[in-house]
């Protein structure tokens, strides 16, 4: 399944390169925001409560961003594609869940740079084992709440049960979860390369949302088969459908699909 999986991104990243690009470029413009604007309120004052504000809106602001890429690039999953206007149009969908998702972000961010610091400076086996208890709770956050942005495109709009429906994957699937959180890493890493113009955010989401649909497949299943396996999945006879859609390219007709 994950073979097909990273073949399948790979093959719609490519046939949507333009669209993926330009997000990423989107995303790169409003990252800027609470990267510079902290920058340059403390030209003008001498704020760190400031500073933390500016912060937190520029971090909404992306998080809201992500909300809209997400529930766009869902299209691009399910074999067809999306306009610019339907990304625009999304915004009035989203807004509210991304808006949600980038408090929870600041928090995380909080937790990193204020709190587990502070249990830490406390120099007992007390404040270690706090700061060890608050360093892993946090840790399977990272790993649940990545699922969160497809969650809440694929599988409704309420925001909530999207947090609870995250936690309920990650427990269910939670080495398909580390493994996602693994590949996202080294994705970003060779973003790097292309200054996160490709596959960069946008590949990530397209990655995510692939995995959720594919394990909506399994949860269907196991809904039709509720005495069945859950460690023995069908795959091959539940891939079947997609295989035929996606189908098997061969380097030339990769490259070059006009010569073929």
């Amino acid at each position: 399944m994950i073979g097909f999986m990273i073949r399948k991104t790979l093959y719609d990243l490519w046939d949507n390169m333009f669209k993926i690009v330009v997000l990423n470029i989107g995303f790169l413009i409003v990252t800027s925001i609470p990267v510079f604007l902290p920058v340059l309120a403390g030209q003008f004052f001498n704020s760190i409560a400031m500073e933390m504000i500016l912060s937190a809106f520029g971090i909404l602001v992306c998080s809201v961003y992500l909300a809209a890429a997400a529930y766009s690039i869902k299209s691009i999953s399910d074999h067809s594609t999306f306009s610019f206007m339907d990304f625009l149009r999304n915004f009035k969908i989203v807004w509210p869940a991304g808006l949600v998702m980038g408090l929870f972000i600041f928090l995380l961010y909080s937790v990193f740079t204020i709190i587990i610091p502070f249990y830490l400076g406390i120099e007992s086996l007390v404040g270690l084992l706090l700061a060890a208890v608050v360093f892993w709770a946090t840790i399977f956050a990272l790993l649940s709440f990545q699922f969160y942005f497809t969650v809440y495109a694929r599988l409704g709009s309420n925001i909530f049960k999207s947090f609870r429906k995250c936690m309920i994957i990650s427990l269910d699937n939670s080495g398909f979860a580390f493994f996602l959180f693994l590949h996202n890493i080294v994705v970003l890493i060779i973003s790097v390369v292309f200054v996160f113009l490709f596959p960069g955010p946008a590949g990530i989401l397209l990655y995510l949302d692939q995995g959720l649909r594919l394990r909506i497949l399994k949860y269907d299943w196991l809904k039709e088969n509720p005495e069945a396996n859950r460690r023995k999945i069908p795959w091959d006879a539940l891939l079947i459908e997609e295989r035929d859609k996606v189908g098997v390219r061969s380097f030339r007709n990769f490259i070059f699909p006009w010569k073929d």
